[in-house]
């Protein structure tokens, strides 16, 4: 029987099935606003952005009296701004194999690399999420460990549907080898035998060898805000100041002379955190992501943080705002680094991937896309050494939708 003459067009639909069965955090966050971006063009270019409204909230009026309450909606934007790809060479011969024989020798392999790149983008956006739960001292090794993501999310009213938790391999195996206790049957087949997780406490549960470290900034554990200089004094904000950024400047003092690294997690002493929906005060602190590289010192010192620190109204977050002198707590040690598992609803984050463009002068370009992954293969032909250069190109951007409901997780109770 003769053999195929493998395409573009034909290598592209294999290299797309691939590249989705391979991912694994881009297969459990939100995808819908690829729906967003006209495909009825000819393609997108690195930069392209889409605006996205972000949910409104309100206050329950008490009585019979009428009270109007503005609809303020925030809103963000996902940009298109991630290139890759993976480039290899094919020989004429290597063109008649079957589509099954190069998939394997070299298609999959290619496409495991593309697909960890994207997962880890995702899980770079750790940086953007304030809450932290548990001790960070690594690893998940019971289940009561890794039930305080739960029950944070809980009590954060976060949904209950579409809960995913992506752990790293030590904190995965860890919580895998305390389920092998437990009597439940099944619960213990499927850890002995498949090293699988599963389902627990109603959150899908993943590995990942691309969990993330973070490694805390090196400043000292403990300032104090103040409400005299940098950043102007500004203890606190309004909803409607910060709708559409999502942070604040936190006024500060009394650090050493050191930095605080992106992704640092800051509480505030007596500033508690409240359920989103009742208001009322809740059992733990309220946290704060640092959200760029700071340099500190004795003096004042203004810390861009997230979410920005509202005390009143439909979009209450604390309990009550800081108060000059108040102390500032990191999470973790300085200078130590901590693996970032996350657990988190689907709407907490996003991927969007679009076709590219068919360059004009291009020849045998292809563009497949399948559940949403868009991939394109152009070849390249050198006819002096009869050999086919393919480049193989997705484009995608990755954004923090909503920050409330994503949770970091470390090991201790």
């Amino acid at each position: 029987m003769a053999q195929t003459v493998l395409t573009a067009d034909i290598i592209a639909k294999e290299a797309v099935m691939i590249l989705d069965n391979e991912l694994v955090m881009a297969k459990k966050v939100f995808r819908g606003y690829e729906n967003e971006f006209d495909k009825k063009v000819n393609g997108f270019k690195v930069g392209e952005t889409i605006s996205i409204r972000k949910p409104t909230d309100f206050t329950v009026r008490d009585g019979a009296v009428m009270q109007t309450q503005e609809v303020v909606e925030g809103k963000t934007t996902i940009t298109v701004d991630k290139r890759k790809g993976v480039d290899f060479k094919f020989t004429s011969q290597d063109l008649t194999l079957k589509i099954g024989e190069l998939s394997e020798r070299v298609i999959k392999p290619a496409m495991i690399q593309l697909a960890n790149q994207i997962d880890t983008d995702l899980m770079a956006l750790y940086k953007d999420i304030p809450s932290w739960v548990g001790t960070p001292t690594p690893p998940i090794n019971s289940y009561a460990d890794f039930a305080k993501g739960p029950e944070r999310m809980d009590e954060y009213a976060n949904p209950t549907d579409g809960r995913c938790a992506v752990l790293s391999p030590a904190d995965h195996w860890g919580l895998l080898g305390s389920q092998t206790a437990l009597y439940m049957q099944d619960v213990a087949r499927g850890a002995y035998r498949k090293g699988s997780l599963g389902e627990i406490g109603g959150v899908d549960t993943y590995m990942s060898q691309n969990v993330p470290t973070h490694t805390v900034g090196s400043a000292a554990t403990a300032s104090a805000v103040t409400d005299t200089a940098a950043g102007d004094g500004v203890l606190s904000t309004t909803y409607e100041a910060t709708k559409d950024t999502g942070y604040m400047y936190l006024s500060t003092d009394g650090w050493d002379a050191s930095t605080l690294k992106k992704g640092d997690v800051l509480e505030i002493a007596d500033v508690y955190a409240v359920n989103p929906v009742t208001k009322a005060t809740l059992a733990f602190k309220k946290q704060f992501v640092v959200l760029e590289d700071t340099v500190t010192a004795a003096g004042d010192t203004a810390i861009k943080i997230a979410p920005p620190i509202i005390p009143t109204g439909a979009f209450q977050n604390v309990s009550a705002a800081p108060t000059d002198g108040k102390a500032i707590t990191k999470v973790g040690t300085g200078g130590t680094g901590y693996r970032q598992n996350l657990m988190f609803h689907k709407n907490a984050f996003a991927l969007v991937t679009v076709p590219l463009v068919s360059p004009p002068g291009a020849i045998d370009v292809a563009r497949q896309s399948y559940k949403g992954t868009n991939v394109r293969v152009i070849p390249v032909y050198d006819g002096i050494n009869d050999e086919s250069a393919w480049r193989l190109d997705v484009l995608y951007g990755v954004k923090t939708i909503d920050n409330r409901l994503a949770h970091r997780i470390s090991g201790s109770t």
